[in-house]
């Protein structure tokens, strides 16, 4: 079964499928403004039920929320605490699994997309004894910036992302200089590093669609920590890791490294980073063509949105592929289909690839795939 879109835009997609613009006028429209947070302390206090509730907690509830730390006004973080407590209250928070909502508030941007997690710290979760977990301090973090809809698409980046803060959380720090930075880094850590990579590579990113499309190992030299971890991310982003068989992957990589014997290298010692042993098709050309024009848009949410299509995309090829590959076992004009699909749709060399392994204990398919091996090699050495 094919993936669906986040937003299930099937518009979106269709403008998108010859690599054209990823999203359309109306994401690249949008702006995320200013970006906000708050850290809360979480505590369970049934006595809030005999003293009609306890600060930042709607009437008889079981809980209290303590502000720990945030760069809201005033007045939006006492908006952002009581919708968080009625959340609570409600049962629709549940620990380590972050949430992304809507939320109004008295700032610039009105309403703004805020992800919201409960937490323990890491340090007491791993010695926590039964008679001390339910005393165990908790928090609840909130990332306020963009849309519902686009935070939805990093909810799993932040999730990560509150795990690491779980690391760094340490009652023995001081907020100031220990987590407080982290918390308000959290937007460039999060939702930009695509974005960079992107302005980084410019042209260049097709070379880097086609290395993690077909898993081509990548060695980056040269580069500070922050780049290596973009470029690490956006590799992982935009490969099909988790939407094809498990199998099929370590296969892949295993056929891809011993096929090259080389990875590709991004040294990045200039202002450009310089790449070596590279590869590309027209399908990434395209696709870079949709990510180098959604830059002109500086809506960092755009960039996780064409990925996303790129991949469903990409999914669609193979599985078009499958099918044919299959009517080909026992018809030779579905063979010839094969063979024109294969060339023209921008990413033959990849696709044959990912089917082979596939198919490789299938003997009628593997004939199938051998011939179209043959057919392709023909058309590229004429």
């Amino acid at each position: 079964m094919l993936p669906a879109l986040p937003d299930g835009d099937e518009r979106e997609l269709e403008s998108s499928e010859e690599g054209g613009g990823g999203a359309g006028d109306e994401r690249r429209a949008e702006r995320h403004g200013s970006t906000y947070h708050s850290l809360y302390g979480y505590r369970s206090c049934r006595s809030s039920r005999r003293d009609g509730g306890a600060m930042g907690s709607p009437p008889g509830s079981d809980f209290s929320l303590s502000l720990l730390d945030t760069n809201l006004p005033a007045e939006a973080e006492t908006e952002l605490r009581s919708f968080i407590a009625k959340r609570l209250a409600k049962g629709a928070v549940f620990e380590e699994m972050g949430n992304v909502a809507t939320v109004e508030l008295s700032i610039p941007e009105c309403k703004v997309g805020c992800y919201y997690c409960l937490f323990q710290q890491e340090s007491l979760l791993e010695t926590a004894t039964l008679e001390s977990e339910n005393n165990a301090p908790e928090y609840v973090v909130c990332f306020l910036g963009g849309s519902e809809k686009g935070l939805e698409l990093f909810r799993l980046e932040l999730d990560k992302y509150v795990q690491s803060l779980k690391l760094s959380l340490d009652l023995e720090k001081t907020l100031e200089t220990c987590v407080n930075p982290y918390l308000r880094s959290w937007f460039e850590n999060s939702i930009c590093p695509i974005q960079r990579v992107v302005q980084l590579f410019q042209e260049k990113l097709a070379f880097l669609l086609h290395a993690a499309l077909s898993y081509t190992p990548v060695e980056v030299k040269n580069a500070d920590e922050r780049t290596e971890k973009d470029i690490s991310r956006f590799l992982a982003a935009a490969s099909l890791q988790g939407l094809v068989q498990e199998g099929t992957m370590t296969s892949l990589c295993i056929a891809m490294t011993e096929e090259q014997h080389k990875s590709m290298v991004v040294d990045c010692i200039g202002a450009q980073p310089q790449l070596h042993n590279t590869g590309s098709n027209r399908f990434c050309e395209d696709w870079m063509h949709a990510f180098v024009n959604g830059a002109e848009g500086g809506n960092p949410f755009l960039f996780q949105q064409i990925l996303e299509n790129f991949k469903l995309k990409a999914i669609q090829d193979i599985n078009n592929l499958k099918r044919f590959i299959r009517q080909a076992e026992m018809n030779h004009y579905a063979l010839f289909k094969c063979y024109t699909f294969l060339k023209n749709c921008g990413s033959g060399d990849i696709l044959l690839k990912i089917v082979k392994v596939e198919h490789a204990e299938m003997p009628e398919a593997r004939n199938v795939v051998t011939v179209l091996e043959e057919f392709m090699r023909e058309t590229a050495v004429a």
